[in-house]
């Protein structure tokens, strides 16, 4: 029985003998028994932040890039050339410059790789309405039903994916594709980068035997201990114990340890899932302690969580105060609204008084803001219009965002915005999630 091939480059069905697609020469082929069949796919940008940073500056190409903070903060992204000297996702800056110290150190530009995150989905969208994100940088696709649209398998539709988005976007991605989520996201770590994979159902238990148990999504630090205390490491452990035992000795996640240990998830691609939250955060260049100063650093994240709450057309009934000590120790502190709202200044004033309650001395290198419970915009103007004061405070914050708008970011500022105490790093943490 033949194997299905296919040219990554062209789309074309590859002999599976084939060193090289007979129709365009490129040797980027993809085989697997299962091939034509699996529908389901795990696609993510490769080194997303440094990838989009080396396609404006192409004087960047062969050269180490860290996408980060200072010292003070961690590297966001690295580039493939950066990591063959270590460096990794969320590592102390200081000790990625310690090991790549002739890297080119960028500070995020979050705006910019939304820009770029939505390009990228609207082309995933072209092949399918099933596509779950899950970060700015990766996304579940289901092209199950997709063969009568595009008059070819989803393994081909997807490499097409893939080509238009380096060809349209100028970045690249890597690949996975399977029958379940679980097994898709694993077979997109498999060939990065500007990789394509497949693990089919005959060959997901032998797969998963030789991983570790913390490839498993939920189990983290914590989880991977207590299983392994158990005498529990690998996969095949799992698949070595009942799954009864598994339920009785670890409740519900037992049962769901059961399952994915055996190739199972029954998770479906949900498009579009609501945020449940907006946050924006900040990594201090040295530590502060002041409240003055901390409030002066807060203010400008109230209106970065502000305007993507009007740009999402979201409102939020919760806000959220995170701060991180000098010994990195996280506080989070939360106070529910009388009203929804979008508004900075509305959020401003809760998340100051949360931060005054804790600024008694405590020396913190970390702040963040984000505003939770959301909903739908229109609940904040219905319920402003029974607020004068708020109304008020809407109309001229409507206001000063049309100036900016128009002429930009630093066209109009609020007194409070002026000080300045200690340089923070860019907001890095923003995020819906």
């Amino acid at each position: 029985m033949s194997v299905p091939g296919l040219c990554r480059d062209c789309q074309a069905s590859v002999d599976e003998r084939a060193l090289r697609c007979a129709r365009c020469g490129s040797g980027r082929l993809v085989r697997h028994p299962e091939l034509d069949t699996l529908a389901l796919a795990h696609i993510d940008c490769d080194a997303f932040y440094a990838s989009v940073e080396k396609r404006d500056n192409p004087e960047l190409a062969d050269k180490p890039v860290i996408v980060g903070g200072g010292r003070r903060g961690v590297a966001t992204t690295a580039c493939y050339v950066a990591r063959k000297y270590g460096v990794r996702s969320a590592m102390p800056m200081f000790k990625a410059l310690a090991l790549c110290p002739h890297a080119v150190v960028i500070r995020p530009d979050m705006e910019k790789y939304a820009a770029v995150s939505r390009e990228v989905r609207a082309i995933f969208r072209a092949a399918t309405p099933l596509v779950e994100p899950l970060s700015l940088d990766e996304a579940f696709l289901d092209l199950t039903g997709t063969e009568a649209v595009h008059h070819r398998t989803p393994a081909a539709t997807l490499a097409s994916l893939a080509a238009r988005v380096e060809r349209e976007v100028g970045i690249t991605v890597s690949i996975g594709l399977s029958y379940n989520k679980f097994l898709a996201k694993l077979a997109s770590e498999i060939d990065k980068p500007r990789g394509f994979a497949a693990i089919g159902r005959a060959e997901a238990r032998g797969f998963l035997a030789s991983r570790s148990v913390k490839v498993i999504y939920g189990v983290g630090e914590k989880v991977a201990a207590r299983l392994e205390a158990d005498g529990i490491r690998m996969i095949a452990d799992l698949q070595r114990t009942e799954p009864g035992q598994l339920a009785l000795r670890y409740g519900a996640l037992g049962a769901r340890l059961a399952l994915l240990a055996a190739g199972e998830d029954e998770r479906a691609v949900t498009p579009d899932r609501p945020a449940k939250s907006v946050s924006a955060e900040t990594t201090f260049e040295r530590d502060l302690s002041r409240l003055d100063d901390l409030a002066a650093v807060l203010w400008p994240l109230c209106e970065e969580v502000a305007e993507r709450l009007k740009h999402g057309e979201l409102c939020g009934r919760t806000v959220v105060l995170k701060l991180k000590t000098a010994g990195f120790r996280i506080l989070t502190r939360r106070q529910s609204l009388g009203r929804p709202t979008q508004l900075a200044d509305a959020v401003w004033k809760v998340a100051k008084t949360l931060l005054a309650r804790e600024a008694t001395g405590v020396r913190f290198r970390l702040i963040g803001v984000g505003v939770g419970d959301l909903a739908p915009a229109a609940e904040a103007v219905q319920a402003d219009l029974f607020a004068a004061p708020d109304a008020r405070r809407e109309k001229v914050e409507r206001a000063i965002d049309h100036v900016r708008e128009k002429f930009g970011d630093k066209a109009v500022t609020l007194g409070r915005g002026f000080r300045a105490p200690a340089r923070p790093m860019p907001p890095t943490g923003g995020r819906r999630s």
